[in-house]
């Protein structure tokens, strides 16, 4: 099948009732939005412009350097690539798109292979802030309430793949680590199909230009992480890119653990954090419902906490119920650490979903995309019940991500681990469709991952994967858990079976290993999506699991699908290997397992 398909759009009537990864058609009213956005337009603007003068002087500074710029503007119809563009563009995923778009950037034909590594940067972030400034221009418009959602959706979105790419080109010239690069890359592809996804089933003015602005976005995209990565697109074997990149000489050495056995992607003032009891820590911002903190409010305390900051900031959250609809923790507000009193006790809770003519996105009651986000001791649960369909509890987009000792609740789509690295330890997580979805390089680490009673005629479905591209270095690996089934599930699970996981996008990749599986997991552990699409192209793996659940004689027989034998391959879906990174997990102090050992 054609990967550029939506498959997001497929319903399955028979199978998940009306649930799919795509959004539940609501007859929309006559009200629209139209708040002041004035403000955020400019800043946005002004933000845009600045990235793409800086670009642009950047790749003159790079291919002045290199050898001048005597290719003067002319159409690239009339112009042959050199063996230096054709070798390069032969990497990618959309050859044609990679040689016209080279073609018509400055100094590209006076480049040698490792000078197009940067031109496909410096060309695709022109290409992403010039979308993003004539996209916030249109904010003014009339847009329907599901419209508007989407929308605001690619604003973020586009904003976030600036940030990306903007890093990914200044790391190729240093000695940031192969696998950040990866990441980032990995995370504005899957910034850009999020954003076109939301805009599926709608029709309008407002569509139509977002269209043209979002025209191949996605593909240059996937260029520059094919190019970087410099290697073929036959990543099927479901090991993760891991020092493939031929192109870059100086790669930084990745220290993947330390004696603990985890990355270490966190120092050990944060590790010390993360077990200390709540007495003993001094905590920057206090949220209490009786005014005894600094805050009332969640909100107030994130609007407070400082931007762009390399010092951690505790928020501690006392006990009680904050229904507070939409908290986002977004991409200027890094490091921050929220503690509650226990799950149960610290409850962060909305009721947001689909039908109130939003996306999936925007329906999640806590968001976080600052990077370093840490959450301990808290719940994080959506309300809105089965018959509300998607309606996320706790969406993560933040690069080293940990969630600790947490309860995430809901139904259809609970936990959207949407994009970057992230680390799950100790969380209790409950839903039904297709409740552990998204596009992050994960791990869940000793969790107890629940399946709930889902609507009639539903299928459970734990894991939909959203991997895209073949060099994205993402998937969801699920080490040392727990696969349960509730009390009220349990009672009825012969009426409603129980699957690992559908594949959502074309590359989806998902491992189980060294789990206990309940017995209401389906013999055949996997669900198609619809007929075919992607068994050959998926990496579905299970590695020495146990329960009565786990059982591997009747699994699927699809040529993605894998019994793993192999500790070196089972390895690479470890802490260790998986989500890799200079010094960020041990830092966090979260109790963890670097490789397989139990």
């Amino acid at each position: 099948m054609d990967c550029k398909m939506d498959y997001g759009k497929l319903q399955q009537p028979d199978t998940l009732g009306e649930s799919s990864r795509s959004h539940i058609h609501v007859p929309e009213d006559a009200s629209t939005l139209q708040p002041s956005r004035k403000k955020k337009v400019i800043l946005l603007s002004l933000l845009s412009v600045a990235l793409i003068v800086a670009a642009a002087i950047s790749a003159v500074i790079l291919i002045g350097l290199r050898g001048g710029m005597s290719d003067r503007p002319e159409s690239a119809i009339h112009r042959k690539p050199t063996q230096a563009i054709s070798r390069t563009c032969s990497k990618t995923r959309y050859p044609d798109l990679c040689v016209n778009s080279l073609l018509d950037f400055p100094g590209s034909l006076t480049a040698s292979e490792r000078d197009l590594v940067h031109i496909s940067f410096n060309m695709t972030l022109q290409r992403l802030s010039k979308a993003l400034y004539f996209s916030s221009g249109i904010s003014y418009l009339q847009m329907e309430p599901r419209v508007r959602s989407a929308y605001e959706d690619c604003l973020e979105l586009l904003d976030d793949s600036v940030d990306s790419l903007s890093r990914s080109l200044v790391s190729v010239s240093g000695t940031t680590s192969t696998q950040d690069v990866l990441t980032w890359l990995s995370a504005a592809l899957t910034n850009q199909d999020t954003c076109e996804e939301g805009f599926e089933d709608l029709s309008g003015s407002v569509r139509d230009q977002m269209a043209a602005r979002l025209k191949d976005l996605s593909e240059l995209v996937s260029n520059c992480l094919a190019i970087f990565s410099g290697a073929n697109t036959d990543d099927f074997s479901g090991v993760p890119i891991q020092n493939r990149r031929r192109l870059m000489e100086n790669d930084m050495s990745v220290e993947v653990e330390n004696e603990d056995g985890l990355p270490r992607w966190l120092n050990r003032k944060e590790r010390e954090l993360l077990d200390m009891p709540i007495s003993a820590i001094q905590a920057d911002i206090v949220v209490s419902h009786d005014g005894t903190g600094t805050y009332k409010t969640i909100a107030e305390a994130i609007k407070k906490a400082p931007e762009h900051s390399s010092r951690r900031t505790i928020i501690y959250v006392k006990a009680g119920r904050y229904a507070e609809e939409n908290l986002k923790v977004g991409r200027k507000k890094t490091n921050l650490m929220f503690i509650g009193d226990g799950r149960g006790k610290t409850i962060i809770s909305g009721s947001k979903s689909v039908f109130n003519k939003v996306t999936t996105f925007h329906t999640a009651s806590f968001a976080a995309t600052g990077a370093g986000f840490i959450a301990r001791d808290m719940t994080f649960e959506n309300l809105a019940g089965p018959s509300k369909h998607q309606a996320v509890a706790l969406r993560v987009g933040a690069d080293h991500g940990v969630v600790y000792r947490c309860n995430i609740i809901g139904y259809q789509d609970t936990l959207y681990v949407h994009s970057n690295r992230q680390f799950f330890r100790e969380c209790d997580i409950f839903g039904t469709v297709d409740f552990i979805f998204g596009n992050a390089a994960v791990v869940f680490q000793n969790c107890s991952i629940y399946a709930r009673k889902p609507m009639s005629q539903q299928k459970n479905t734990i894991t939909a994967q959203h991997r895209k591209d073949p060099n994205q270095n993402t998937g969801i690996s699920i080490h040392a858990c727990r696969i349960l089934a509730t009390s009220d599930l349990e009672s009825s699970k012969g009426s409603f079976p129980t699957y690992l996981g559908r594949p959502w996008k074309m590359y989806a990749r998902v491992v189980y290993m060294l789990s206990y599986m309940g017995d209401h997991i389906h013999p055949h552990g996997w669900l198609e999506w619809d007929g075919s699409f992607a068994l050959d192209t998926l990496y579905y793996g299970e590695y020495m699991n146990s329960g009565p659940g786990a059982a591997v004689g009747q699994r699927v027989k699809w040529p993605g699908y894998r019994v793993i034998t192999s500790t070196v391959e089972a390895s690479k879906f470890t802490v260790a290997q998986f989500i890799y990174g200079s010094s960020w997990l041990p830092s966090t102090g979260v109790a963890f397992l670097a490789g397989l050992s139990v």
